[in-house]
């Protein structure tokens, strides 16, 4: 079992940067993979990102390539979310999750572990 606590959300304006970060309790992150999703109000929770236990092969959803950034770091029981070029439309609760397997998932109900998440807005 593993729990998480996101950070790093807040108010930004269109075309800023925000780092995003959760970190996880016990000792076996690293058998997890991880993966970050949001919702926004009204709206559905949504797949943004995944990594695997060994911080490669990430897989983004496609309105976020090229703009965000997954990493992570297992020393510190930590994964990131790098966001840049942060539009509107982007804001929502950001969550992060965490899954047995394989990374390639991006169904909520596909990950077992979650955080209590964080406000991300940015205003235009």
């Amino acid at each position: 079992q593993v729990q998480l606590v996101e950070s790093g959300g807040g108010l930004v304006q269109a075309g800023g940067s925000l780092r995003l970060s959760c970190a996880a309790s016990g000792r076996t992150f690293s058998s997890y993979a991880m993966g970050w999703f949001r919702q926004a109000p009204g709206k559905e929770r949504e797949f943004v990102a995944s990594i695997s236990q060994g911080g490669t092969s990430p897989y983004y959803r496609d309105s976020g390539k090229g703009r965000f950034i997954i990493a992570r770091d297992n020393a510190k029981n930590t994964v990131y979310l790098q966001m840049n070029g942060l539009k509107p439309e982007d804001t929502a609760v950001y969550y992060c999750a965490a899954r047995s397997g394989s990374n390639y998932y991006s169904r909520p109900s596909q990950y077992a572990y979650w955080g209590q998440g964080t406000q991300v807005t940015v205003s235009s």
